[in-house]
């Protein structure tokens, strides 16, 4: 039977050309080997392809459309730290419709679907929800407001516990606004600053700043409330009565949400207003002076991205989105018969003619 085996293996090589030599033995070892150790590699990659991807979840405060801008801002950080949405990560998204009550149970939503991070870009209310809905899922806000005052983080170096996230300069530019503003309008005597009072943490600080500056400036400020657009109708019915001469707007998601609404009614009162997003001015405000929208939720993007890379967020630094803008609306000023002065136009980043 040996011989028989023998004689087989023999005409086999016969036929192929050559008998086995050593070399050709230690050729096919190699090839045999080589087979193993991709037998062995092939599964352990494919397991890392099918891998679930991480998931963010990203709870905004009104909606997609009115955050478009904001979102491309927050997929090009996220591009710069290494993810792309659909292909190595994916996000599902909470919107508030501008309704900070429900902003609590959508952070709910978020983290019983144990998202990898979540993202609050809907102000302070959302960070505060966010917060307020999980100790352990890595939190990444973007604020406008002291995050250490308001009791989001114990430092901006070192934030501590699950979240971190990024600031812009809205208490610096608070009072360059009315600066801007009383520039764009010197016989103003009294100015009006529309505040939502549902957000504490904000207004405080807000009205802290400006009368510090309404005084340096000279002028009367008057505070008027609005949370909902119907308190829009009083609000403008309330700087009729107080013969208000312009309107500064206070950053706040609802006003952000009803920016246009508010620059058409405010050019149909004849009230030259201010805001802090170009939003504002695209839709016939008189200006706008604050923190570039887009590159402030890049910010958010790089920062998230770092986080999804593994650095813990108690230990992430609180960034500061620096880049700022200043827009005019030409058409807007000549329909409120005020005539910009040359320097305030060479300052501006961009002139709506």
């Amino acid at each position: 039977m040996a011989n028989s085996r023998y004689r087989f293996a023999t005409e086999r090589y016969a036929i192929l050309g050559s008998a086995p030599n050593v070399e050709d033995r230690m050729r096919r070892r190699n090839f045999i080997s080589g087979l193993g150790g991709a037998a062995l590699v092939w599964p352990v990659a494919a397991r890392a392809q099918q891998s679930p991807m991480p998931v963010i979840g990203f709870l905004g405060g009104p909606s997609a459309e009115e955050y478009a801008l904001r979102l491309n801002g927050f997929r090009n950080g996220l591009k710069e730290a290494g993810y792309v949405e659909g292909q190595n990560v994916a996000i599902e998204y909470r919107w508030g419709e501008s309704r900070y009550d429900q902003l609590p149970s959508l952070a709910a939503e978020l983290v019983n679907r144990s998202v990898t991070v979540l993202v609050s870009g809907g102000g302070t209310p959302a960070a505060l929800a966010a917060k307020g809905a999980t100790s352990t899922i890595p939190i990444v806000f973007a604020v406008g407001v002291d995050p250490v005052q308001a009791e989001l983080v114990a430092s901006l170096k070192r934030p501590g516990g699950n979240i971190t996230g990024v600031t812009n300069l809205v208490q610096e530019t608070v009072p360059k606004r009315l600066e801007l503003l009383y520039e764009l309008v010197p016989a103003a005597k009294a100015i009006a600053v529309l505040i939502n009072p549902t957000v504490p943490a904000q207004t405080e600080q807000l009205r802290r700043s400006l009368a510090r500056t309404s005084q340096a400036l000279g002028v009367q400020l008057q505070t008027i409330e609005a949370s909902d657009e119907r308190g829009f109708d009083t609000a403008f019915a309330t700087m009729a009565h107080l013969h208000t001469d312009a309107l500064m707007i206070s950053p706040d998601v609802i006003f952000t949400a009803r920016s246009a609404e508010l620059a058409e009614r405010a050019l149909r009162e004849r009230i030259p207003a201010v805001y802090e997003w170009r939003s504002f001015v695209d839709a016939g405000g008189l200006a706008s002076y604050g923190t570039d929208e887009s590159d402030f939720y890049r910010l958010l993007g790089v920062q998230v991205g770092k986080v999804l890379d593994g650095e813990k967020p108690a230990d992430l630094p609180v960034q500061q989105a620096t880049k700022i803008e200043l827009i005019l609306n030409l058409k807007s000023a000549k329909a409120l018969g005020l005539t910009i002065p040359q320097s305030i136009v060479a300052r501006a980043d961009e002139v709506i003619e």
